[in-house]
């Protein structure tokens, strides 16, 4: 684990350790970052109830760290979600889904009364778009959202061997203007066969976390 994503996930843990309450469920993202985060919160276990998961990769790790982990149907709200992105603009806009979890990361972000999102400095940009967008599309939309996606001005190239947790086909979209994200995401969103992207512009972070290292 980098010394870069310990450092943001200690300073997670420190905003919110004082918060806790045992009947208190966290939401917890998906990644490389929230790992060394789950790492940090097994040591607090005890003062929360447990966790709502946005992958299975994170259940699983959370579950081997004695943190239960609740279905988001069978709880009435999450206080924090925490989770990593890989771009975030100066306005809190983020690019999520290198790790092809967005679309549960989205929802889980969406029940939380405040996102959380630990980075380091080399996810901060000045506008979205240098890292690829990803599309979650149903498999037999694909080649039809692609085509419409070239149409708005995008590159998409299928995301080999990958597949969601929701059993479903990642586009990594290159080429796109971001400059209005909100539209974008509405658009993409519009098309028939997409599940969810990866812009975050309506659900974005209350207060973003930058690694100190």
């Amino acid at each position: 684990m980098s010394a870069s994503k310990i450092n943001v996930a200690k300073q997670a843990i420190s905003f919110i350790q004082d918060k806790l309450t045992p009947s208190m469920i966290l939401g917890i993202g998906t990644g490389s970052t929230v790992n060394c985060f789950i790492e940090e919160l097994s040591e607090f276990s005890h003062l929360f109830k447990g966790a709502v998961s946005s992958s299975n990769a994170s259940s699983e790790l959370l579950q081997s760290k004695g943190i239960e982990v609740f279905n988001l149907n069978d709880v009435n709200g999450i206080e924090f979600y925490i989770d990593g992105a890989d771009e975030v603009d100066k306005n809190n806009n983020l690019i999520k889904g290198g790790g092809a979890a967005h679309t549960r990361e989205k929802i889980v972000a969406s029940a939380a009364q405040d996102f959380i999102c630990i980075v380091d400095e080399s996810k901060l940009v000045e506008k979205l778009g240098a890292f690829p967008l990803p599309v979650e599309v149903i498999p037999e939309s694909r080649s039809l959202v692609a085509r419409r996606i070239v149409a708005l001005g995008g590159i998409p190239e299928l995301r080999v061997g990958v597949m969601t947790d929701q059993g479903n086909q990642i586009l990594d979209v290159t080429g796109l203007d971001l400059s209005n994200p909100e539209e974008i995401e509405l658009k993409l969103n519009s098309f028939a066969g997409v599940v969810d992207n990866g812009i975050f512009s309506f659900e974005k972070p209350s207060l973003v976390l930058v690694s100190e290292i």
